[in-house]
């Protein structure tokens, strides 16, 4: 039987516009463009079907860490395959998935003791809050009025109803408002970085916190948790949180009763400079959720660690209905825990933190170069968490129009000097593997920089790309 040939690329092109409906894309924009098609990837470049090279400026979502192919992980997954591709843990398990487990625990913020496997961050955060709701209805103290939850204004927790309902961003929810679940509360996050106190932070931390206190105050015997991203808010822009409002949080917290739920799926693993964000201020979540970096960036795999405490409400008889009724079909895949487990060696073997930790403040002073930039509003960094807000006029911090699409173009314009880089509006996302050199992430700025003079210049001219 003769050997059946591969596509060319147009025909792979012409068939991506066929039959790909791509996530977050404006499909009727993204038509208008050949699309990029990415072959290969290796360390902190992947490659096109043409042979071209790209810096992968957002470690391909947020999930690729040690850069792409490696070695150790390759070989992990190898391994695995000689064993088996995957095997539920309905009632079974499996050495991958035990192990994983254990590591995670050992890693995790002091008290989380047990780890429930799912396949991504939404999922990890939908599995936090039924925890949470049914952790109140059986725990020693039964308290079933506990079934709200408040999250942060522009807050993002997933894409599952419940992960959305707990989300602040109008622009995701509005065609599901009918959907949202009831007994979701928001208050507002401190966001000093343009508050005119901000240099007089933490002397006013009172009033930036107040709105919390005051909502829990009165309303502490009907909320199941907060639910809180960490030290920086991703989908945002890459807002960093104030100094000791994630520790203040954890005391609310506990001082009214109520579950502190950290959703760690975008900060977990390395990209603050601590193994989970919660450790910059030394606070320990009742649950929290991970996915992204998880596997390294190989395989879908998501965990939501929580207390022994929690855990032993969930127990007994069958009949008691005790049992928490939630499952995936590729729950702890055992693909996946493989690379995670490969992964997590890596952090040791190659000293993955204290490098981002040396390399962090020679990012800050790359990007310091675009600060002069007339469209530069604004470089929010958290590790290796960078957001670069585009402005029309950095003095009154005026946001250029949605219409105008600066962001996109300024995406397109780095993409054609080989930097993949993707935005939230008209702020430029920048999240660099951990792995990258210096070499790679100065020139990762260095082309940012010119994009944005490239398509300033375009838009001084008249032009539209």
């Amino acid at each position: 039987m003769p050997k059946k040939s591969a596509p060319s690329v147009i025909q792979l092109q012409k068939d991506a516009r066929s039959y790909v409906w791509h996530p977050f894309t404006q499909m009727q924009e993204w038509e208008q463009q050949p699309p990029l098609l990415i072959s290969r990837g290796k360390g902190a470049f992947l490659y096109d079907v043409d042979g071209n090279a790209y810096l992968d400026g957002t470690s391909s979502i947020w999930v690729n860490l040690h850069g792409h192919r490696h070695p150790t992980i390759d070989q992990a997954i190898r391994h695995q395959l000689t064993q088996i591709a995957h095997s539920t843990l309905l009632g079974l398990s499996h050495p991958p998935a035990i192990q994983l487990a254990k590591a995670l625990v050992h890693l995790a913020p002091r008290g989380l003791q047990k780890v429930f496997f799912s396949d991504n961050g939404s999922t990890a955060v939908e599995i936090a809050l039924k925890m949470a709701i049914q952790y109140w209805q059986q725990c020693s103290s039964p308290q079933p009025r506990k079934t709200q939850f408040i999250h942060l204004g522009l807050a993002y927790h997933g894409d599952t109803v419940g992960g959305m309902s707990l989300s602040g961003i109008e622009l995701f929810q509005k065609p599901f408002s009918s959907l949202l679940f009831p007994g979701r509360h928001h208050v507002e996050a401190p966001y000093c970085y343009r508050c005119p106190l901000a240099l007089q932070f933490p002397q006013c931390q009172i009033a930036c916190l107040d709105p919390l206190e005051t909502f829990l105050q009165k309303k502490h015997e009907e909320i199941a948790g907060v639910i809180v991203e960490p030290m920086v808010q991703g989908v945002a822009g890459l807002i960093p949180s104030p100094p000791g409002y994630l520790q203040h949080l954890r005391e609310l917290c506990r001082q009214y009763h109520v579950l502190f739920i950290a959703d760690e799926v975008a900060t977990g693993f390395g990209r603050t400079g601590r193994m989970f964000a919660c450790e910059h201020e030394a606070v320990n979540p009742d649950i929290m959720a991970l996915a992204k970096g998880l596997t390294g960036g190989y395989l879908p795999l998501a965990a939501t660690l929580t207390t022994d405490e929690i855990y032993s409400a969930f127990l007994g008889q069958p009949h008691e209905g005790r049992t928490f009724f939630h499952g995936h079909s590729y729950t702890g895949n055992p693909l996946g825990c493989a690379a995670a487990l490969a992964n997590l060696s890596i952090f040791k073997t190659e000293r993955t933190l204290s490098k981002v930790q040396r390399r962090t403040p020679k990012l800050s002073a790359f990007l310091k170069t675009l600060a002069d930039d007339p469209w530069v509003g604004d470089i929010r960094q958290c590790g290796y968490m960078v957001g670069i807000e585009l402005v029309q006029n950095p003095q009154s911090k005026e946001p250029f129009l949605m219409i105008d699409r600066i962001g996109h173009r300024v995406a397109i314009a780095a993409r054609a000097l080989g930097l993949l880089i993707r935005p939230i509006g008209n702020t430029m996302i920048l999240m660099p593997p951990l792995s990258a050199t210096l070499q790679e992430l100065k020139q990762m700025v260095d082309i940012l920089k010119v994009a944005i003079s490239v398509v300033r210049a375009s838009k001084s001219a008249g032009g539209k790309s």
